[in-house]
C-alpha cells in the first residue's frame, strides 16, 4: 500500500510536467502574446516594490539606498502624530465617500435610464455626449473647471443668481471644493462608467421582462425587480473595489484644482505625499505615508469583500 502511494506521489509531478509541456507546445502563440503583459507587470509593478524599504530608512540620495541609516517606524510615528494627520485622513475619506454616494451611483442610474429608452438614435446620441468628456485630457478638464468657476464664469454667475450674493472664484472657497471635485468627476466619467452596467443589462434574459409584464409590472417595477437584481453581482464587485480605494484619491486632479485657501477640505494623503516627497525631497517620509495608505486600502478591500461574501455570496476572492 505504501509502495503504491509512493509511486502515485512520484507520478503526479511527472504527469503535471507532461501536461504543462503539452499545453505550452499546443498554445505557444497564446503564451507569447501574454508574455509582454507579464513582463510589464513584473518590471513596473513588482520589481519596484523593494523600494518600500525606503519607508524604514532615512534615505539620502548621496548616500544611496544601502548606506542610508535604518530608522524603523520613525516616519510612520511622525505622520501619525503630526499636525496634519487627522485633516488628511478626514479629507481623504470624505472626498471618496462623496464619490461613493454620487459618483458610484450616477453611472448605474444613467445605465438604467438608457436601458429603458426605446429609440436607438436618441440612446446613441446620449451615450456619445456622455462618453465624450472621458476622452478629454485631465489638464483640459481642470482648465475648463477654472474657467467656469472664476469670478465671471458660468457656474459662479449661476451661484450668484441662486444665492443673491457675489462670489469670487468658487475654487477659492474651501466648502465648495468637494462638490466641484465630485460633480465635475461625474460629468467626466458618468458615460464611460455606465458601459459596464449596460453590458451586464444586455445579457439579461428578455423572458424575465415578459414574465414581469404578464404579472402587471410597469417600467419602474421591472427595473427594480428584474434589472437591478440581475446586475447586482456587477454592482457589488465594483463597490468592493471602490471601497478598497477609499484612501486613494485622484491626486492629479486635486493638485490641478486646489490652492492654500482650500487645503482645509482639499488636502488629502496623496497630495501631502506629493508635496513632501517631490517638493520637499522627504523621500522616506513620503514613502511611509504612501505605504500606510496602501495598507489601509488593502484592509478595507479585504473587510468589504469578507462582508459581501458572507451576506451576498459575491466576492472577488
Amino acid at each position: 500500500m505504501k509502495a503504491v502511494q509512493k509511486n502515485n506521489n512520484i507520478l503526479q509531478p511527472l504527469n503535471f510536467r507532461m501536461r504543462l509541456k503539452k499545453d505550452l507546445k499546443k498554445n505557444a502563440f497564446a503564451y507569447l502574446l501574454i508574455l509582454p503583459v507579464l513582463l510589464w507587470y513584473f518590471v513596473f509593478c513588482y520589481a519596484p516594490m523593494w523600494g518600500i524599504l525606503i519607508a524604514f530608512k532615512d534615505y539620502k540620495p548621496l548616500l544611496g539606498f544601502s548606506k542610508s541609516a535604518w530608522v524603523g517606524f520613525k516616519h510612520f510615528k511622525d505622520f501619525l502624530t503630526g499636525p496634519y494627520f487627522f485633516r488628511l485622513v478626514r479629507n481623504t475619506f470624505l472626498l471618496n465617500i462623496w464619490g461613493l454616494a454620487f459618483g458610484f451611483t450616477a453611472p448605474i442610474l444613467l445605465a438604467l435610464l438608457l436601458n429603458e429608452v426605446k429609440s436607438m438614435r436618441f440612446k446613441r446620441i446620449v451615450q456619445t455626449i456622455t462618453y465624450m468628456p472621458h476622452f478629454i485630457s485631465l489638464v483640459v478638464i481642470c482648465g475648463l473647471i477654472h474657467i467656469f468657476t472664476q469670478s465671471n464664469g458660468v457656474l459662479t454667475q449661476l451661484a450668484n443668481f441662486i444665492t443673491g450674493t457675489e462670489h469670487a472664484s468658487l475654487l477659492g472657497y474651501a466648502g465648495l471644493f468637494r462638490p466641484i471635485y465630485t460633480f465635475s468627476g461625474i460629468w467626466q466619467n458618468i458615460g464611460w462608467d455606465s458601459i459596464i452596467y449596460l453590458s451586464a443589462m444586455s445579457s439579461i434574459d428578455p423572458g424575465l421582462y415578459e414574465a414581469a409584464e404578464i404579472d402587471g409590472a410597469g417600467r419602474f417595477k421591472k427595473m427594480w425587480h428584474v434589472t437591478l437584481p440581475q446586475i447586482r453581482p456587477t454592482i457589488i464587485i465594483l463597490f468592493i473595489f471602490a471601497v478598497g480605494g477609499l484612501m486613494a484619491s485622484g491626486h492629479e486632479k486635486i493638485i490641478l484644482l486646489y490652492n492654500p485657501l482650500t487645503y482645509e477640505t482639499a488636502d488629502v494623503i496623496a497630495t501631502y505625499v506629493y508635496r513632501r516627497g517631490l517638493q520637499e525631497a522627504s523621500y522616506s517620509f513620503a514613502t511611509a505615508v504612501g505605504l500606510f495608505s496602501s495598507v489601509i486600502n488593502f484592509l478595507l478591500l479585504w473587510l468589504t469583500n469578507k462582508i459581501s461574501k458572507k451576506y451576498s455570496e459575491i466576492s472577488i476572492f
